[in-house]
């Protein structure tokens, strides 16, 4: 285990919190997963891992033998950071516990966009601490490739515990993609994240998330965001793949004039997957803007789609949009929008819909030559794209073709 400076007051609150369950979602068994691996190798060339590992973390975006598409580049493997690179001058990308060791300030920006006693999970990644991710973008620079992070489980049963830092300083641009993935197909894992990104005046940070686990592992990232005066973050979150549990309600706040934020997230659940997924945007300054749009398809599979805005200072404006889609088995989906305004002068819309492939829809498109499953997959191929404002076009096309390479599986 890495041994990371933080105060006794963020432990003492952890261990208060230990016990306490999420205040949603289903409760896991902490004791039921091992917290210590064999140690990793570091790899100064991720192009030589192993191919095994390589294809898996591809198929989250992660692309490591033609790096010159990455402004930078990090891999954990079970609790052990194995490789960190830059290929852009104005962006650092290393390991948390270096950049703590590094930089005294950044003691100060430990916990402070997610709470370390909010339950027991971020009480558990704080009192068992591993690693995680540091990333940076100095001020005024632009990143114009993405910097990409991979987070591996490669060990059965494991505890992977993460607490990652992100910070876009005045008027810099930074661009990320974070792959998860594990090892096997089958076997069970736990993997506990805490991110938590700082986006200063005029940043602007669009983050894309891909999640490739198993039937088998349990997910449980928290993620905070605190943005300035004009800032801007972009989230996009991807799950394709069967995974037994997962539960993530990011929280981003606008605390400067003008910040904007924006959530996609892109859902399926196959037959044993549990998705409790939201967004949450707090609007806590004038002319703060939010938009939260989610795509949930389910084949069989239970999914949880939440939304909350909340406005809390004059001219701010958001809007949610969760749409649902039931094709087969006894899935469910249940969206849950909510609003919350706090003075006059606010502007906040939501609009939810859950159905089903209406049939007139596919047997237009059948008369038109295709068989029902090109129909169907044209129909679920249209309702899964969600135009992204701002996405640098390299992001663009990966995010697509994530989707796409679900189709299959879906149909």
């Amino acid at each position: 285990m890495v041994e990371m400076v933080s105060s006794e007051k963020h432990k003492d609150k952890a261990r208060a919190a230990a016990a306490k369950q999420a205040a949603f979602g289903e409760d896991i068994d902490l004791g039921a997963y091992v917290s210590s691996s064999e140690e990793q190798p570091y790899q100064a060339d991720p192009s030589k891992l192993p191919a095994g590992a390589k294809e898996r973390m591809l198929e989250a975006g992660i692309i490591l033998d033609d790096p010159g598409q990455r402004a930078g580049t990090f891999i954990q493997m079970d609790n052990a950071p194995v490789h960190s690179s830059v290929r852009q001058e104005g962006v650092e990308v290393i390991a948390v516990s270096q950049a703590l060791e590094k930089y005294d300030w950044l003691s100060d920006y430990w916990w402070q966009a997610v709470a370390v006693d909010t339950d027991k999970y971020n009480a558990n990644i704080e009192l068992n601490q591993h690693n995680g991710y540091f990333i940076r973008a100095l001020p005024g620079s632009k990143t114009i490739y993405p910097v990409q992070t991979c987070l591996y489980l490669a060990k059965a049963r494991l505890a992977q515990n993460v607490h990652n830092i992100i910070i876009a300083e005045e008027n810099s641009e930074l661009h990320i993609i974070t792959g998860c993935t594990t090892a096997s197909n089958e076997e069970a894992g736990l993997h506990l994240g805490v991110s938590e990104f700082y986006i200063k005046k005029g940043a602007k940070v669009t983050f894309t998330m891909i999640h490739n686990w198993n039937p088998e592992v349990v997910v449980r990232p928290r993620t905070g965001v605190i943005i300035e005066e004009d800032g801007l973050f972009l989230s996009n979150y991807v799950l394709t793949k069967p995974v037994r549990s997962l539960q993530m309600y990011p929280t981003a706040r606008c605390v400067g004039e003008n910040a904007v934020v924006r959530f996609n997230s892109i859902l399926v659940a196959a037959p044993g997957s549990s998705l409790d997924v939201g967004s949450r945007a707090i609007l806590n300054a004038k002319g703060a803007k939010t938009e939260i749009i989610s795509r949930a398809i389910t084949t069989g599979g239970s999914i949880v789609a939440r939304g909350y805005i909340e406005g809390n200072a004059p001219d701010v404006k958001g809007h949610l949009e969760c749409r649902g889609l039931i094709l087969m088995g006894e899935g469910i989906i249940h969206a849950i929008p909510e609003l919350k305004g706090t003075l006059a002068g606010i502007d906040l819309s939501h609009e939810a819909a859950v159905g089903k492939i209406a049939e007139e829809e596919v047997e237009y498109l059948m008369a038109r030559g295709l068989t029902r499953s090109e129909a169907t997959a044209t129909i679920v191929r249209g309702f899964l794209r969600v135009d992204i404002e701002g996405l640098p076009p390299l992001l663009s096309a990966e995010l697509q073709r994530a989707i796409e390479a679900s189709e299959k599986d879906l149909m």
